[in-house]
């Protein structure tokens, strides 16, 4: 339901509007500040889709922001709960020192709202018009809407706030946000593929030295056996509890999560978003031993889900398989970026992805505590990594 609350800011000319439900929010003012390639996950569709099929772990709120009469600004907020037993503090994806982890993270169950989406990585909790708005103006209307929130959450008042994830491009802008107490943090590297100008496969591996296209066709030769199917929304629903075994084996390996996506949510995203959400399957002796995800941005490939049978993936080569077809996926699409998303830094690099570093912002409800968390947070530093560089000439 709308809360019909509209909240000036402290300084700011902004004004904002808390949505409860995707519909509730008005489309003409949400479209109007949504310009970009990036769109899909911003989209009404999409929110709909997420908020259908997740809410029972997830709470989502939406916020748009007004200079006057005009729409411009937005944010999507997802409210979830966080438990240490959702981490391998032996594994932290993160680093933190082990004092740190047994006194303040171990045995601990907290809420966290978040900016942002906990399915994707990279920018789609914020949009601001930046031919209307500053970064200073845009940056603090959030910060005090997210804090009023906060507030406003009478049945679980959240103990921080997370702003996830910005891109080097926008760190000077995002970094408006520390001025309101968020304490910056980076996290695992997103590994990215800069697309040359290969017009096929056969382009992309003859860039390559000798040593890297070898390792392509021992892959292939390897995963010979596997059929690659594009699934429908039909083949989804046919396969769900396939599906969703696939998904928990890896949920089951990786170092954090912060919920389970549900299978739902593939079948709706393909039946609304055709074209521009993917879904493969991987069999083996007509069994589902895998499956892939990814999403079509305009000119970007941005990798999501996968699930594996592990009993099968080294045998077949079956994650280097999937990344050889993300790869085939991008020239066939003329996408110029490929985004693998994070962890795996060598076997990605293999394929000539590249680290990008990413921020995120957190702050605590409480000043004092929030005080306290700039130690913790300076504790925290992405993985160590190791790459490899495959192509011929360096990739820029």
């Amino acid at each position: 339901m709308l809360n019909k609350l509209m909240t000036k800011c402290k300084v700011s000319p902004l004004t904002y509007i808390y949505y409860d439900t995707y519909s509730a929010i008005p489309k003409k003012d949400w479209n109007a500040v949504i310009t970009d390639s990036e769109y899909l996950f911003f989209s009404i569709a999409y929110l709909k889709i997420a908020e259908q099929t997740l809410s029972n772990n997830i709470q989502f709120k939406y916020i748009l922001f007004y200079k006057k009469n005009t729409p411009v600004a937005l944010a999507v907020t997802q409210l979830f709960k966080f438990n240490s037993d959702q981490l391998k503090l032996n594994d932290f994806p993160c680093k933190l020192g082990d004092s740190v982890k047994n006194k303040l993270i171990s045995n601990i169950e907290v809420s966290v709202l978040t900016c942002g989406n906990l399915f994707a990585c990279g920018e789609y909790g914020f949009k601001y018009n930046k031919a209307h708005v500053t970064p200073e103006v845009a940056f603090e209307s959030l910060s005090n809407a997210l804090r009023e929130l906060r507030q406003s959450e009478n049945d679980d008042k959240p103990s921080f706030i997370l702003l996830k994830e910005f891109w080097p491009k926008s760190f000077t802008e995002s970094d408006q946000i520390k001025s309101h107490d968020f304490r910056e943090f980076k996290i695992d590297v997103n590994m990215v593929l800069q697309l040359d100008n290969w017009s096929s496969f056969e382009d992309y591996l003859a860039s390559m030295r000798t040593k890297f296209r070898t390792r392509v066709k021992t892959v292939y030769k390897k995963s010979g056996a596997l059929v690659v199917k594009e699934f429908s929304a039909q083949d989804i629903d046919n396969y769900k509890s396939d599906i969703s075994n696939l998904y928990s084996s890896v949920l089951e390996n990786s170092d954090f999560k912060i919920g389970e996506q549900n299978i739902a949510t593939f079948q709706n995203l393909k039946s609304v978003f055709t074209n521009e959400f993917t879904f493969k399957g991987y069999f083996f002796n007509e069994k589902l031993i895998a499956f892939s995800t990814a999403f079509l941005l305009d000119d970007i490939l941005e990798a999501n889900h996968i699930g594996i049978d592990y009993n099968y993936n080294k045998s077949h080569a079956v994650y280097q398989r999937m990344l050889y077809d993300y790869v085939h996926e991008a020239i066939n699409h003329k996408v110029i970026e490929l985004r693998l998303g994070r962890t795996a830094e060598i076997i990605k690099s293999t394929v000539g992805a590249k680290p990008v570093e990413m921020k995120l912002y957190v702050r605590h409800r409480n000043s004092i505590s929030n005080t306290l968390l700039k130690p913790l947070v300076e504790l925290i530093s992405p993985s160590d990594y190791e790459i490899r560089n495959p192509f011929k000439i360096q990739q820029i």
